[in-house]
């Protein structure tokens, strides 16, 4: 695949930081943390005006004003490198503005750090939440709350579990965080930035990757906080979610301010303000498959969390499968080993007729088969590089010395292929999210055979999602097969041509997805209909 061997290497040798190694960086942060008392939890109006922001020769925020009131959920909206993470940016102290004001309950202010901005009332939850994994739920939620070294975690845990029970959140201080799921670690978030006196709540891409019931308990929530009077910021690409709990919303593109609505919400009027033009979906291209390209054969796989046992499964040429279900329910374990990632306790994983069970990744590699992780910065891509550097590690070395002008050739070749936003100089994380996944694509090698993804199109904007599926699509047309996890379930309808649901281990067998409502999927992926798949699959 595409991912060069060093980035694993660093990724593991990160995750296998020692739990000590955490605990100092912890102390650290507790003892840099200079809030010393908590603001209070009144209601406050947000005010941004004329905001400029530019990197190079981008105008990222160009001329923005926004007045926000107390009490409101505010939607921003806007394509993938529209403007808003960066206006979000400024208002929670990540990054100064060149021009502008912000006003706070009428009052100018500069907000100079994220830990100034919660001292002034603003709490951003970030679309990866800034947690500590192999720390405790209490250890993280004690985070930049003053006490020094030695902070009260009695009264802290008597506060953690007071703000839980009013927001029903099921949360045990003392689980560790690696343990949660993204919508848990949201829920973590949000209690330890009210915790620290915010007042005001951005929530960048909050819905991405975490499962129905878990957006529906976040709405709940943040309908719950604008009922006490918090400000809400809401940011999202996602039409759906905007109008199913903004009171208003403002649209930006390429830098400016486009658009204000308030409900009832005209979408498309909103997605023209997005794009500029309207976007529609393309039509369902069922495959014409080939031969089999993998065979997972009774395929039994465990962690600590979960067993999956005898699962089976034949994918062919040219045809895409969609994997279903609420995060942690299976569906991952089962893409990593059909890459070479885990290694399955019983049954056989064949590529392309080989027996491959039990072999490492890079033998998968040499079979055809990639992988692009949801965790484009820690797995997929190595941050301070550029894409002429990710292009050269992606292809098979000829000689010992690198040829500069053919690596700057070829970074520009893919650059204009893939309609990414850069250039060869870019370094990864300067992109915008849809197109770091455009990178990752672009460093796909040809011919592959199976390309496994995680979360292709999560945070991406409609027009990226179209872009990376009609990339996907011509693989498909090449030869490839493909199998990809999604939490959308319109997606997954959409683009598979058959479907495998997970839950607590189970997994179904395929379904046809032309055959199969958003609600039956829902229903399956919730734990109900199991009974009567069963039997179906009986008499099949």
């Amino acid at each position: 695949m595409t991912i060069p061997p060093h980035t694993f290497l660093l990724y593991h040798i990160g995750c296998r930081l020692s739990v000590v190694s955490h605990f100092v960086i912890h102390l650290i942060i507790i003892f840099l943390s200079f809030s010393h008392s908590l603001p209070s939890h009144s209601p406050m109006n947000v005010d941004l005006r004329h905001i400029h922001k530019t990197f190079g020769k981008v105008h990222a925020n160009d001329d923005i004003s926004l007045d926000i009131p107390a009490g409101t959920i505010q939607g921003i909206l806007g394509e993938n490198g529209a403007g808003k993470s960066t206006l979000m940016k400024v208002l929670s102290g990540f990054i100064y503005a060149d021009a502008g004001e912000i006003r706070l309950d009428g009052r100018a202010t500069t907000i100079h750090s994220p830990a100034d901005a919660i001292r002034q009332g603003i709490g951003m939850l970030h679309q990866d939440p800034l947690d500590f994994p192999p720390m405790k739920i209490l250890d993280n939620f004690l985070l930049g709350r003053a006490g020094g070294l030695f902070p009260d975690r009695k009264t802290a845990r008597r506060d953690f579990l007071a703000l839980a029970a009013q927001f029903d959140f099921s949360l045990d201080p003392e689980a560790y965080v690696d343990r949660l799921t993204v919508g848990e670690r949201q829920q973590l978030e949000i209690l330890r930035l009210l915790w620290l006196g915010a007042r005001a709540l951005i929530l960048d891409e909050p819905t991405t990757g975490i499962s129905l019931p878990q957006k529906e308990k976040l709405f709940a929530t943040l309908k719950k906080l604008a009922a006490q009077g918090m400000t809400i910021l809401f940011v999202s690409h996602k039409l759906e979610d905007v109008e199913a709990l903004c009171g208003r919303v403002s649209v930006l593109r390429q830098g400016k301010l486009v658009e204000m609505m308030t409900p009832p919400f005209d979408a498309g009027r909103l997605v023209e303000s997005m794009f500029g033009k309207q976007v529609t979906l393309a039509a369902r291209t069922p495959a014409r498959p080939g031969l089999v390209t993998l065979r997972a054969q009774n395929l039994s796989l465990e962690d600590s969390r979960l067993q999956i046992h005898q699962a089976n499964l034949d994918v062919r040429a040219g045809e895409v499968i969609g994997l279903a279900g609420m995060e942690g329910s299976g569906q991952t374990l089962f893409l990593r080993a059909c890459a070479g990632l885990l290694h399955p306790v019983a049954g056989k994983t064949l590529v392309g007729g080989r027996d491959l069970t039990g072999q490492a990744h890079h033998a998968f590699k040499k079979q055809g088969v990639a992988y692009l992780p949801a965790s484009r910065m820690e797995e997929g891509l190595i941050p301070g590089l550029t894409l002429t550097d990710h292009f050269v590690l992606a292809e098979k070395m000829r000689g010992v010395f690198i040829n500069r002008e053919a690596a700057l050739g070829l970074a520009r070749q893919r650059i204009s292929a893939f309609n990414i936003k850069g250039t060869p100089a870019s370094t990864v994380e300067s992109l915008s999210g849809g197109n770091q996944q455009r990178a990752l694509l672009a460093l796909l090698q040809t011919p592959l055979n199976l390309i496994l993804l995680e979360h292709p199109t999560r945070g991406l904007d409609i027009e990226s999602t179209l872009y990376i599926w009609a990339k996907l699509k011509e693989r498909c047309a090449q030869g490839s097969a493909i199998l990809f996890i999604s939490a959308d379930l319109d997606e997954i309808l959409q683009y598979s041509d058959r479907v495998l649901v997970f839950f607590a281990g189970r997994v179904s067998p395929p379904l046809d997805a032309a055959q199969t409502s958003v609600t039956q999927l829902g229903q399956l992926i919730g734990g109900k209909g199991w009974e009567t798949l069963a039997g179906e699959a009986a008499h099949a």
